[in-house]
């Protein structure tokens, strides 16, 4: 029920925005009279190089979208491969919830993804019009852009989802009160929020930046305006994958630093949960690598590379082809 209503309320919004993007375009198509540009109110800044609102509402509406999509279709990889990373030595990993927490991972999702395109879009056509820099540096600063504003959603979400993939705790709600409790709002909720910038960071960048030069390139090859959806999905799973296989030595020291803690029995109060919760291994991103390679070796660094390379892979080319389509989609309804 309040699924539809948000669907609801961002389609209200989006148609009306019509207006207002029917009057930018009216502007710019008669900037070179401005006289008559005086006549016809415009929203654009000073520099010309604002993007128009309904059209950043597209992109973050679009973005929330193809993110559930590839949240719910992939989850129990990314439960595995969290599994795999987090076992230490011959610890047995389990294959049972492995849809664990994924509803409450989804109400991260959405606000996180959102934030994303709010931030990288705007950011990546104003930089691309300005043309201070390469496209390609424009798109890695507008991607790690992006990506540093959502992680202030993505992290408390990464953390709570990590620990319950992981079995520490057995709902959300528990752990996010157990964390909170125990470790402290900051110091719990982001935990490992250096190790996860600095994989997420470099994720965004090299994702995005892989696959506007893809599109890019596709286009200038075709001389097509907009890429077919299948081509999207291809693209976005090869840079997906290259980016998956790069960053997972980082992935690998987010999640041993997020899960940091004793396990939970599914018997146990709240209180003896949280006083069997929390011991620290890891003083922080440096001895949580060295700790790693001495104690497991360099190949620890790349466990859960598998599935990781797969889900992520999968996952972009369902993430961009999901994108594409969302985003045409609506442009179509807000016309």
């Amino acid at each position: 029920m309040y699924f539809r209503r948000y669907v609801k309320s961002c389609t209200r919004a989006c148609l009306f925005s019509i207006e207002l993007e029917k009057l930018q375009l009216t502007a710019l198509y008669l900037e070179n009279d401005p006289a008559e540009c005086q006549k016809q109110p415009t929203f654009l800044s000073s520099n010309g190089l604002d993007m128009e609102s309904g059209e950043i509402l597209r992109h973050m509406l679009s973005g929330a979208f193809a993110g559930v999509v590839v949240e719910a279709a992939l989850y129990p990889l990314d439960t595995i491969k969290t599994r795999l990373q987090v076992a230490k030595g011959g610890v047995r990993v389990s294959w049972k919830s492995l849809y664990r927490g994924l509803g409450n991972n989804l109400l991260g999702v959405v606000p996180a993804s959102a934030i994303f395109f709010a931030v990288y879009e705007p950011l990546k056509y104003s930089l691309l019009r300005e043309g201070d820099l390469p496209k390609s540096g424009a798109h890695l600063l507008a991607a790690s852009s992006g990506g540093l504003a959502a992680s202030l959603i993505r992290v408390p979400t990464e953390v709570i989802k990590t620990r319950m993939q992981a079995g520490h705790f057995i709902d959300a709600r528990s752990a996010a009160w157990c964390i909170v409790t125990k470790e402290g709002f900051l110091s719990g909720l982001f935990a490992g929020f250096g190790s996860f910038l600095l994989r997420d960071l470099p994720f965004d960048a090299i994702e995005f930046t892989s696959y506007e030069y893809l599109k890019l390139s596709w286009k200038s090859i075709t001389k097509e305006n907009e890429l077919k959806q299948h081509e999207a999905a291809v693209f976005g799973a090869f840079a997906g994958m290259l980016t998956g296989a790069v960053t997972t030595p980082l992935d690998v020291v987010k999640a041993r630093l997020m899960t940091q803690g004793g396990r939970i029995s599914r018997t146990s109060t709240k209180k003896e949960r949280c006083q069997s919760f929390g011991t620290s291994r890891y003083s922080g991103i440096s001895d949580c690598f060295s700790r790693v390679v001495s104690e497991e070796g360099w190949r620890a660094l790349f466990k859960g590379v598998g599935p990781r390379v797969t889900w992520i892979g999968v996952g972009g080319g369902i993430f961009f082809f999901t994108l594409e389509t969302s985003r045409r989609c609506l442009e179509q309804i807000c016309r």
